[in-house]
């Protein structure tokens, strides 16, 4: 491929290295790879890849600066529309937003926008730069109900508004899912996301850990007693699903949920912690999309042999096509056009396999994929004695339950205007998985900016701020 048309490869650990430790698999760009990434772009008049992000970073001009090297300059661009640009750079499926709308790709590689944007920010945390409160207070108080992207999302750009802004977290840590379901591997803990909370209380927002909205304080108490003028809800989806075949309760069968939140926010994969988890040495994890990669790379690096079993083919699997590549590299196991029938046990219920039976690709479904059909007679069996089922997770309803006038759909999601993240309740705004049902960070964090603007628009105008 000619000069300028082919990235800047980013330098990673090597596989049979990485598959033995948890340190970061992708190590970034340098300044020197970064600068020359960037000289690539075309920083076209109409440019396309922000229409592809969710949060709209004014991508050409932040690139502009990574290549005349004014790595501040860089920061200061993206941070003013995103709270959380060292994760993004690490986590979102830039191949399919930005990325994915790069005119250079057309006769070449797209720019690697999602490195750059992880090397500026990676850059601006070692130099300590942070993020700039833009408004003076309003005195208008706002409560963030999760402490995830769409949360963290939200309470940043109001703070940034000047709003007087609380985040309720249930768990001990705050985070959300960037804490307890995404790698260390993936996502580093203390070096990336504590980081960037970090920032968003540099801004001014307060967090408050082991609050369970719905049991230690209500919404509507939120609203009626502590004064709070509006609530957004980032509570995400963290209720597993699971399959209802036979075995499935037995001893050894894990939702990803649970697994990944033990490993990751609980640290059970370190010998200093008292928080171990069961994994065995044969592990088959059920699912196709980035959880199940997280959680089969999780127990590889635990020392399991490791299976994945997935009902559709490749070409059909909604995770990363990094985290598939990455998967293949370290040597997981696809059992692909295949699905669990029942789960095997021995006579004290522990798992000893899965009956799995072979599938067809039929007709296309409601979202356009074709649907699986059962090659009949073609039952066989797959030897484990872990089991991890990474089939989706669905919003805990506790928070809807304890919410008067808050409407839900047959999902349990919480039903928000995609313009506005309005809910049915005054006052009370949504966005991210409470709404949608499990999704990427990025979608998240999108929705909690859309949200952010709404409640600003909202409390405008019913002329809180005159």
């Amino acid at each position: 491929m000619a000069e300028g048309l082919k990235k800047i490869e980013v330098r990673e650990q090597d596989p049979l290295v990485r598959a033995g430790n948890f340190e970061e698999v992708c190590l970034g760009y340098n300044k020197e790879e970064a600068m020359a990434e960037a000289s690539r772009c075309l920083h076209c008049k109409n440019a396309k890849c922000v229409g592809g992000c969710p949060v709209n970073i004014d991508i050409p001009e932040f690139i502009g600066h990574v290549k005349t090297g004014d790595f501040e300059k860089a920061y200061e661009v993206i941070s003013a529309s995103s709270s959380l640009p060292a994760v993004c750079g690490r986590v979102c499926p830039q191949e399919t937003q930005c990325e994915g709308q790069c005119i250079r790709g057309i006769k070449g590689d797209s720019i690697s926008i999602g490195k750059l944007e992880r090397f500026v920010a990676d850059w601006a945390c070692e130099n300590g730069i942070t993020p700039k409160k833009t408004a003076k207070s309003n005195g208008l108080k706002v409560a963030v109900i999760g402490s995830g992207p769409a949360g963290l999302t939200c309470a940043g750009d109001l703070a940034r508004m000047g709003y007087d802004v609380t985040i309720f977290e249930a768990l001990h840590k705050p985070g959300g899912v960037l804490v307890y379901g995404i790698p260390e591997f993936r996502l580093p803990k203390d070096r990336v996301v504590a980081k960037e909370i970090e920032n968003v209380r540099s801004l001014g927002v307060k967090i408050e850990t082991n609050v369970i909205i719905g049991k230690s304080v209500t919404i509507d108490e939120l609203i009626d007693e502590e004064g709070f003028d509006a609530v957004f809800i980032g509570s995400g989806a963290g209720l597993p699903m699971f399959m209802g075949i036979p075995g499935e309760q037995a001893k050894g069968v894990f939702s990803a949920n649970e697994f990944l939140t033990r490993n990751n926010l609980m640290k059970a994969f370190r010998d200093d912690y008292d928080t171990p988890i069961y994994c065995g040495k044969k592990v088959i994890v059920v699912g196709g999309g980035n959880v199940a990669m997280d959680a089969a790379r999780t127990a590889l690096r635990l020392g399991a042999e490791v299976h994945v079993v997935y009902r559709r083919s490749e070409k059909e699997l909604p995770a990363r096509a990094e985290e598939v590549h990455h998967a293949k590299e370290e040597g997981i196991q696809f059992d692909l056009l295949t699905n669990p029938v029942e789960i095997l046990t021995d006579d004290q219920d522990n798992v000893t396999g899965v009956r799995v039976i072979r599938m067809e690709l039929g007709e296309p479904d409601a979202s356009g994929r074709r649907r699986p059909v059962e090659v009949p007679g073609s039952e066989y069996e797959i030897e484990a004695d872990t089991v991890i089922m990474s089939l989706g997770t669905s919003p805990n309803p506790l928070i809807s339950s304890t919410t008067q006038g808050l409407e839900v759909n047959r999902r349990r999601c919480i039903i928000a205007q995609e313009e506005t993240g309005a809910t049915s309740r005054e006052k009370v705004y949504a966005g991210g998985d409470a709404v949608t049902g499990a999704a990427t960070v990025i979608l998240a964090m999108g929705a909690g900016k859309t949200a952010a603007a709404g409640i600003d628009a909202y409390l405008k105008g019913k002329g809180a701020l005159d």
